[in-house]
């Protein structure tokens, strides 16, 4: 279904709604439904020229960049627009006000946690990944990384939480706590079939604190298990990749062999 204005069309989907205007008298910078929306969660960036009539804004959900059609009437209209040819018109707009502001806050919040490094720390390709000691999917990764990773063409920062099993906290202390934390992980993986590393006896306090900090990130970061991988693409935009990557899909995440 599409609704026509001005030869623009708008795609009806399901992240598609339309919000009526508030009752509130509108400021010349803000429409009053734009900040009905905000109270609902959305994080508007900016407004960008569209025509037809419409104001346009750039706005996130989430983590997730969508836009914001201001009619004539004050009603809000958020979805995709879409040309004549049923193509997307409004993507580039997107990705530079609203995808990237987001791409770069969320590296950021990844550069500035808690990791272990895997690798060479001048490799050029930089690949953050949520792991647990106990993830037998995250061990998979991590073998299937170990061309790139050898060659120096890549370092995996792995964020280590604690969530699989009992011991999953231990055993992340017992990495965290080690001199040689990279060493520690490299113990664990070479050791997965065997049980891994050795837990530590105890979770001390700032241990338990990093591994909430990195379960937090890890959520706030689209991810609800492990791995979960996160690549930064040459256009500066963050590509996830939920689980064990498989096929070409590992090309993708590693790069060129």
């Amino acid at each position: 279904m599409f609704a026509q204005r001005s030869h623009i069309s708008f795609l009806l989907a399901a992240s598609f709604m339309v919000v009526t205007g508030c009752s509130k008298a509108e400021t010349a910078d803000k429409p009053a439904v734009l900040k009905a929306l905000e109270g609902q969660g959305l994080t508007v960036t900016q407004e960008f020229k569209v025509g037809g009539g419409l104001r346009a804004f750039a706005a996130v959900a989430g983590d997730r960049p969508i836009a914001v059609y201001i009619t004539s009437d004050g009603n809000a209209i958020v979805g995709t627009r879409l040309n004549a040819k049923g193509e997307p018109m409004d993507e580039a707009d997107l990705e530079k006000l609203a995808a990237k502001p987001v791409s770069d806050k969320e590296w950021s919040q990844l550069q500035s946690s808690t990791w272990v490094l895997d690798g060479k720390a001048d490799a050029p390709r930089v690949i953050y990944t949520f792991s647990d000691a106990n993830c037998p999917y995250c061990n998979a990764f991590w073998e299937a990384a170990r061309p790139w990773v050898d060659s120096g063409k890549v370092q995996l920062r792995h964020i280590l939480v604690g969530i699989i099993k009992d011991d999953s906290p231990a055993k992340a202390a017992a990495i965290l706590g080690a001199p040689d934390r990279s060493a520690a992980l490299l113990t664990n993986e070479r050791q997965f079939g065997q049980g891994g590393i050795t837990p530590a006896k105890s979770v001390p306090a700032d241990v338990r604190k990093i591994l909430d900090d990195n379960l937090a990130l890890m959520a706030s970061t689209g991810f609800r298990g492990t791995p979960g991988i996160v690549v930064r693409g040459p256009n500066g935009i963050l590509k996830k990749y939920n689980g064990m990557p498989r096929g070409a899909q590992l090309g993708e995440v590693l790069g060129p062999r």
